[in-house]
């Protein structure tokens, strides 16, 4: 007979207490017909082993389910031993926590040297940023960019000569051997008379 109502804690204690009252194995359907909670049976045996307060195995094509009193201590004691270690572990991080803490405060005092002391560093932080912010203001005066700009200066100086020294030898090649029109070709090429002494 099924009871309505039952929640998943005392669905479990129901069905270990078939388990420790009988002290037999059962199979999935056998369990379904004697526990009186037969629509869901199947979890609460999957969350009593979960809890390791039963054992479970295949044997054949049937799966078996039991589970002892004697059994049930010792997993309760396992369970409690492993509960008190991890309560030891955290209880030392506690400690050592609390330790670090107190020795971080040590010479942090509130006091009025201290009080003053930080008022300073303050103070230096704020001229710190507000000189940071001048000195990018005044980037363009950076030695360091400065000295960039000027090799870029000289490079492009020396790019533009090569370009005219290039553009003149093809305007010559082009006046001298396939017999172009130097007025013409520099009207039409827009070069003025002068670009050939060009200084840079």
């Amino acid at each position: 007979m099924s009871k309505k109502g039952l929640s998943l804690e005392e669905k479990k204690k129901k069905m270990v207490e078939i388990f420790h009252e009988t002290k037999e194995f059962y199979t999935l359907k056998e369990l379904e017909k004697i526990a009186p909670i037969q629509q869901s049976v199947k979890d609460v045996l999957s969350d009593l082993q979960g809890d390791n307060l039963i054992q479970f195995d295949k044997i054949g094509t049937s799966n078996y389910f039991w589970s002892f009193p004697s059994a049930a201590g010792a997993s309760r004691q396992a369970a409690l031993v492993k509960e008190k270690s991890e309560l030891t572990a955290v209880q030392a991080k506690v400690s050592d926590a609390e330790k670090s803490l107190r020795e971080a405060e040590r010479g942090r005092e509130d006091t009025q040297k201290r009080r003053d002391l930080l008022a300073r560093l303050a103070a230096a932080r704020q001229t710190h940023k507000s000189l940071t912010t001048e000195l990018e203001a005044h980037g363009a005066a950076d030695p360091v960019k400065f000295a960039e700009k000027k090799r870029a200066v000289e490079s492009a100086k020396e790019a533009s000569l090569r370009w005219t020294d290039n553009t003149m030898i093809l305007f010559k090649m082009a006046t001298d051997t396939l017999g172009a029109d130097a007025t013409d070709l520099r009207q039409y090429l827009e070069i003025p008379e002068e670009w050939e002494d060009l200084v840079v």
